[in-house]
């Protein structure tokens, strides 16, 4: 059996190399019917942070509490965020209708169940290309205590499909299209990102 949910694709590669994660969000909101583009996206609804130097020592946010850099810039500085990040830069953008929560945790066959079966697609973070992750800088954190270590290799796609032997994903990087992956390569992956995705309710 196989289930993949047609979703219109956007490729980030030329003019948002670190915006995976706004890439995957509009297409999932134009998906469900939204008129709005990256920059609207980016500009209007994205909370952006840049890192800062105090006293020799680099600071900046957490990525679950902004996106660090700009989704434009892909040289030293810019990174992405976490699903909390999205999930609120969505519900900001959405307006009324839907609800969109950042979760985490959740398997991937649950995911399948509660929302690929249900023609909803899933925001997913995992890493590049689907290659191993590895530790990368660390900075101490603006607005809260104690410092953080970026994850190499962290992207962003939309789950939009499934058959018995890959994940099908609309992937925003390199013009990929909707590109499937190995189910346990996937879960690897998906676990070394923190399991979390952004997933999405039509409010009553």
């Amino acid at each position: 059996m196989q289930k993949i949910i047609s979703v219109p694709y956007i490729d980030q590669t030329e003019q948002y190399p670190t915006g995976c994660e706004s890439i995957s969000a509009v297409m999932m909101l134009q998906y469900l019917g939204y008129d709005i583009t990256p920059e609207q996206f980016i500009d209007c609804f994205l909370y952006k942070r840049d890192f800062e130097f105090h006293d020799g020592y680099l600071y900046g946010p957490h990525p679950a509490d902004a996106f660090i850099g700009s989704p434009y810039n892909d040289e030293k500085g810019s990174y992405g965020c976490y699903a909390p990040v999205i999930a609120l830069a969505m519900e900001r953008a959405a307006g009324e209708d839907y609800r969109f929560t950042a979760r985490q945790d959740v398997p991937v066959e649950t995911l399948l169940e509660e929302y690929i079966d249900k023609d909803m697609p899933v925001v997913f973070w995992a890493t590049l290309n689907m290659e191993p992750s590895s530790l990368g800088v660390t900075w101490r954190l603006l607005g809260r205590n104690g410092e953080f270590q970026w994850i190499n290799h962290q992207h962003c796609v939309l789950l939009v499909g499934y058959d018995e032997k890959q994940y099908y994903f609309n992937d925003p990087w390199m013009n990929a299209g909707c590109r499937g992956y190995d189910r346990k390569l996937v879960e690897q992956r998906y676990q070394e990102m923190g399991m979390q995705v952004v997933t999405a309710e039509r409010k009553k």
